[in-house]
Parts: structure tokens; sequence; C-alpha cells
């Protein structure tokens, strides 16, 4: 199956580009993993003005959303450039909170929306850990029917990305929701951060692809570029199609989101004429909203981390050091991978679909 992007769509993933391109990304996560959030949050507001955040929150709240196909496309842009912070929860948040209802939605959607404010989030059956708590505004926290707001980051925790620090948030805390809304709110908050990370696995695997190739290009072996040869031509064709095939299932669970919330995927999705019409891709039919999440996010993560093998291989030494930016972009390939579903839980899932 061909998912097309709309003009509005594209335009939206260059804007993207352009502002991160000028961010200095690789000196805002120095800054983020030495604990300075300031420029991280600095860059979190542009994005914010933007609309990045506003896609998964309603317009009752402020937002413009949800739009899974425009949230698809702009993490994808965030992955590319490694954007720091829980941009995968705070989206997940905001389809949280808008599912749950009641005082903490109005008080928090808004914020969310605009970039103001900077969310993270457990969920049961997705692992202790609440991303970036330290940075955050707030961590919401489910537990069986009820939603609360943790009293505090919680415990430290060691992650191969030092950008990406995890926190076991403790027990008590403001009680935010209860009920069966809740649960429905946490399966959906669920899934919704599994689609944004493997968006941004995505882009992070297209940005490992692309800096490989230049580099290939460049080094030289025997007085010719080590690109020429064809054992190199073959580890990046082959990290090239894991790439290209993942895409598609992230554009396809994105139009069964889409459905799922109600919208129309006609109305500014990508090649929401071709799924609308012919919807038997993988990972797609009759595998439902859930299942399509699982399968594009093992895809994806797969992709970006044997993108990473590959950069890394093709690289040689060089990297290995810190001194190279490319090292952020390798060491958070496979974080991205296994958050929010492993490979093997995500394949389950598929099955059991």
């Amino acid at each position: 199956m061909r998912f097309v992007l709309t003009d509005e769509q594209r335009e939206f993933a260059r804007s993207l580009d352009a502002l991160l391109r000028a961010a200095d990304t690789p000196g805002v996560l120095r800054a983020w993993a030495a604990g300075d959030h300031g420029p991280g949050r600095a860059l979190w507001r542009r994005l914010g003005d933007a609309g990045v955040f506003a896609l998964a929150v309603p317009e009752a709240y402020g937002g413009v959303g949800p739009l899974p196909v425009e949230a698809a496309v702009a993490c994808v842009e965030l992955g590319r450039y490694a954007v720091p912070g829980p941009v995968a929860e705070t989206l997940a948040a905001g389809v949280l909170l808008a599912g749950a209802g009641g005082p903490a939605a109005k008080e928090w959607l808004p914020g969310i929306a605009s970039g103001a404010a900077m969310v993270s989030l457990r969920l049961p059956g997705h692992g202790p850990y609440a991303l970036n708590a330290d940075a955050a505004d707030a961590v919401f926290t489910v537990d069986g029917d009820g939603l609360r707001r943790a009293p505090g980051p919680g415990e430290l925790s060691v992650s191969a990305d030092p950008a990406r620090r995890l926190f076991r948030p403790g027990p008590g805390g403001e009680p935010v929701a209860g009920g069966r809304a809740v649960e429905a709110a946490s399966r959906a908050a669920g899934d919704w951060a599994s689609f944004a990370t493997a968006a941004l696995a995505l882009g992070c695997g297209e940005e490992l692809l692309r800096a490989t190739v230049a580099y290939v290009k460049q080094r030289r072996q025997f007085g010719v570029p080590v690109g020429s040869f064809q054992a190199v031509k073959h580890r990046l064709a082959d990290t090239l199609l894991g790439l290209e095939f993942a895409r598609p299932l992230l554009y396809g669970a994105a139009v069964e989101l889409t459905e799922l919330s109600g919208g129309r995927a006609g109305a500014g999705s990508p090649g929401a004429r071709a799924g609308a019409g012919s919807r038997t891709g993988p990972g797609m039919g009759s595998l439902g909203a859930g299942a399509a999440v699982a399968a594009a996010k093992a895809a994806a993560g797969e992709a970006g981390y044997a993108a990473a093998r590959t950069a890394l291989q093709l690289h040689g030494a060089i990297g290995y050091t810190e001194e190279l930016d490319l090292a952020w972009w390798l060491r958070r390939a496979r974080p991205l991978r296994d958050a929010w579903g492993t490979p093997s839980a995500c394949r389950a899932r598929v099955l059991a679909g």
C-alpha cells in the first residue's frame, strides 16, 4: 500500500525541519543530559507554537486533535533531530487526560497543547518508569482505574541514553480521576505512546542512515570511497528497506487511530483515499488500531535499531566517540525500540489481534 502526504502535511514537515535544523539539537542534548533543561524547554515551547503537541489535544481544550497522521509526521521529524524530552509521553497524556475528563483535563490540556506544559507518564503494562520526570511539570500515573499525579519524579534509574533519564515514581500522590473512563483512556494513551515512539524511532533511523551514507562517500580505502564496496552497498540497502517497510505500517496505524477517534481519514490524512479503498496492507485490514500500532512499533523499532548497528559498523571506531554528534542517535535507537512495547510484546499483540 502507498500512502501520500497532502501538500499541507509536507509543508508542516518542512517547517519543522527548518525549525529543528536551526536549533542545534546536539547542543541541546548535551545540556539536557547534564541536567540543564533550559535550552530543551525553549525548544519545546517553539515546537508548541508550531502546533506539535496540540495534535493530540481536542479542540475543546485548545488543541486541534486528535490528528494521528500529523502527529506521525511531526514525530518522525523530531526523531530525525533527536529532540530531548518526553515527547511521546506528553502526546499520550493529552489523550489520557481528555479521555478521563474532569478538572485535571481543564487544568493541564491547554498548557500541553501550547507547549507550556511538559508531562511524563507511567501506565500499567508498560514498565515502572516515567521518562524525564525530573524535567516534567507533572507525572501522571495510572494504577487500575485510578489516575493520579505523582508526588515527585521518584528514583533515578540507569539509561543507555543519558538524555532519556528514567525515573520510578513513588506511591501516593494527588488523585485526579477514576473509574472505567480512566481504564479506557489509559489503553488509548498507551496506543498513542507506542505510536509516537514508533515515529520517533523511524526518524532516528532515517537520520542514522543519512549520516552513514554521507560518511561512506567521504571515507576512502584503497584509493576509493568505502561506499563503492559491494558489501557496504548491500548493508545500506538492507537498512533502507527496513525503514521503508516500516513507513506504511506507521501511516496505516495513523489511519486506524484516526477512524477509532471518529475522524475522517480523508480529511488531511496521508493517502487517505488509497487507505479508504484498499486497506489490506501488512499490519492493517482487520487487525484494528491496537494491533496496527503494535505492528508499526515492532517494524519501526527494529528498523531504527538496525540503522544504528549499520551506522556503528560503517563509521568504525569513530562511531564510539563522545565527540561525534551521531553518538546521540546511536544511543537512542535501542531505547526507542524497547520503549512502549518491545518487539516481542508488539508481535504477540499483532498475533492476538
